[in-house]
């Protein structure tokens, strides 16, 4: 008996290391299998087959350059993952409980709380310490949420290069419907953006996904166009020119380099005037959200000129009057300096 179950331990961890080979994208011959696990090559089919039994799908392919390969099945069969893989799914799992995109929070939470269950004391070790020593700063709401079937349709669209229906409602609150032409999802900061040429316009446009309602059914297929070479560009002066209902063009004294270098891209575009002056073309859902986004300039000791629009100069005018009063008949101290 004690024979047996060793035979059978041993059997039982070959089969996963065999399952852990298969699972990396690359056809093995048997010949390496075999020199891998240190078997023969009737072991290596006979292994084989007791994972087919198990529901793993593994293809085989005959030839000088065919092999095995763990194939997709009906089901999900269990993954084998190294200890640097599952730190990183669980990471990105408790990122997507509470992420932006609306619809997975509960079944992210669901695999998350699976595979903290089977993860060793080490990794659960390092696993909590990143969750325990991490402050998560709340939205202040102008951040919205992503519906994940939306997300989904539209990548499938983008995939099969079929047009795509949809109702959109701009920043103004306006509605109108849309024929396009889907290419890219972009994600940027919080906000999710599909990039596409809108056939009723004979043009290249931006939309947030937040902000479209897509139709039960897609449209004919379409012959790819080739991507404007400067997307990137595009995408970014499409999403300052529709994402954000306030928009203002900051005069910043300081190189165009320094502010880049400083700033998110997700905060707005880059203009250089000259060689100690530049202008930063940013925006925001809300007076307040922009005045945020421009206070930190201040914060990087940089200083600059906001001219335009008339709401954000009257809000800071107001937020200037108010820190002066929070100051008024303070005396200077030397207080610890905190390093960022």
């Amino acid at each position: 008996m004690k024979w047996q179950t060793e035979e059978m331990l041993e059997t039982s961890a070959r089969l996963l290391r065999l399952l852990s080979l298969l699972q990396l994208p690359r056809d093995w011959s048997g010949a390496d299998l075999a020199e891998r696990l240190e078997v023969s090559t009737r072991t290596v089919r006979n292994d084989i087959e007791r994972l087919r039994q198990l529901g793993y799908p593994v293809h085989a392919t005959r030839g000088t350059t065919g092999g095995y390969r763990l194939g997709a099945g009906a089901s999900l069969p269990p993954l084998l993952l190294d200890d640097e893989e599952a730190v990183a799914v669980t990471i990105g799992l408790r990122t997507a409980a509470g992420g932006g995109i609306a619809g997975v929070e509960e079944t992210s939470l669901r695999a998350l709380t699976k595979l903290e269950q089977v993860l060793p004391n080490r990794l659960r070790r390092r696993v909590n310490a990143l969750q325990a020593y991490t402050v998560v700063v709340p939205g202040d709401g102008t951040s919205p949420r992503v519906d994940a079937e939306t997300l989904t349709a539209i990548a499938a669209s983008c995939r099969d290069h079929e047009r795509l229906r949809f109702d959109y409602r701009d920043h103004n609150h306006g509605d109108s419907r849309r024929a396009v032409e889907p290419y890219r999802l972009v994600n940027w900061g919080r906000r999710w953006y599909l990039v596409a040429f809108d056939t009723d316009r004979c043009a290249w446009r931006t939309f947030r996904v937040d902000r479209i309602t897509p139709k039960t059914s897609t449209g004919p297929r379409f012959t790819p166009r080739e991507l404007p070479q400067d997307l990137t560009d595009r995408v970014t002066r499409g999403v300052s020119a529709a994402a954000w209902r306030f928009r203002a063009s900051v005069t910043v004294h300081a190189p165009a380099e320094f502010l880049s270098a400083r700033i998110p891209p997700a905060a707005g575009t880059v203009e250089a005037i000259d060689d100690t002056t530049c202008v930063l073309h940013t925006g925001a859902d809300t007076p307040e959200a922009l005045a945020i986004n421009i206070g930190q300039l201040g914060m990087h000791g940089i200083d600059f000129t906001v001219d335009d629009p008339p709401e954000l100069v009257e809000l800071l005018r107001s937020l200037a009057d108010r820190y002066l009063r929070a100051i008024a008949g303070a005396t200077r101290t030397n207080t610890p300096t905190t390093e960022a």
